[in-house]
């Protein structure tokens, strides 16, 4: 899709995309919420639901083309997975704090989880959501981080450093869990875990996962693929 459109934001795609087919494929259930706060990874949300039969080989090509439903950010409406438009880092975790109460209000069985980039948490919105979410205890809520270690500008080390960012995530009343983000079967267990208050995950990752001259790469935020690139990528990928 990437290549294809001639669009960039590949690495952020690479370093979610093994949570969020984890999730779609073994999380959610009935009416239960996904939300997608780092809106730039659009392209590993959009793969997950073509891999559970919500979208289809066509709709995939229209990524990032005119008039399309499958923009580079999570669209306003039209596609039912999608209950919100994201991509303004730093509002994404408001959005599912609100549908998780939202469910408990109405006595709902339903949960949300949200997948945020470790750059956002250098947003305020972002922690007054998890101020929010923890003293509302909202166990229906599971909060992801990719922690991939890189941004738009940098590393998240030398743009705003709160490293280790699990370590200020202690302070607050919540279940947190620190787990390598492409260890499909951590993920899988991470997300098992209940309880009676809000769940955080931190996911260990590579920006650019899988592909070698990608990884821990930040110019991967933003370059399209070259036709030799791509080969590159295909093969590495068909051969690991």
């Amino acid at each position: 899709m990437h290549f294809e459109s001639g669009v960039g934001h590949i690495g952020g795609n690479l370093s979610a995309l093994d949570v969020i087919l984890v999730v779609f494929h073994d999380y959610l259930q009935g009416s239960d919420q996904f939300i997608l706060s780092k809106g730039h990874s659009a392209g590993a949300l959009y793969t997950a639901l073509w891999s559970v039969g919500r979208l289809s080989d066509d709709d995939l090509k229209t990524f990032h083309q005119d008039n399309t439903l499958l923009a580079g950010h999570p669209p306003i409406s039209g596609i039912a997975d999608i209950p919100f438009a994201t991509g303004s880092l730093g509002h994404g975790l408001s959005l599912a704090a609100g549908t998780a109460l939202a469910f408990r209000l109405k006595g709902s069985a339903s949960q949300v989880v949200c997948l945020t980039s470790d750059g956002e948490w250098q947003e305020g919105s972002t922690w007054e959501a998890l101020i929010f979410a923890s003293h509302h205890r909202l166990a229906n809520l599971t909060v992801l981080i990719d922690h991939n270690n890189l941004q738009g500008f940098g590393s998240t080390a030398d743009i705003a450093s709160m490293s280790p960012l699990w370590e200020r995530l202690r302070g607050f009343d919540v279940d947190l869990q620190i787990i390598d983000g492409h260890d499909t079967d951590a993920i899988q267990a991470a997300l098992a875990v209940t309880g009676e208050r809000l769940k955080i995950v931190v996911l260990k990752t590579v920006k650019g996962h899988g592909v070698r001259f990608m990884e821990n790469r930040m110019e991967w935020h933003y370059l399209p693929l070259s036709a030799a690139q791509f080969a590159q990528a295909i093969k590495e990928i068909e051969f690991a």
